[in-house]
């Protein structure tokens, strides 16, 4: 996972994007993989960091940067 330790983000704020992240990878198929869940928790990071705070716009954001991202 990327370094987001200068980051802060307030209690409610933390709530918003758990429940993103519940929420978006409640969505994928079985099995999960834990570098899915590390790339939605990155991309859920990022774009809370940037000011989103509606949650769907934080899960939506999350799975459409999962999606287009490069396959290895």
């Amino acid at each position: 996972m990327k370094n987001f330790s200068n980051t802060e983000f307030s209690p409610e704020v933390i709530e918003l994007m758990t429940t993103a992240l519940e929420a978006a990878v409640a969505t994928l198929p079985e099995p999960v993989h834990s570098s899915h869940v590390n790339a939605l928790a990155e991309s859920i990071l990022r774009t809370a960091g940037a000011g989103e705070r509606d949650v769907a716009n934080l899960q939506r954001i999350a799975l459409l940067e999962l999606q287009l991202a490069p396959r290895n």
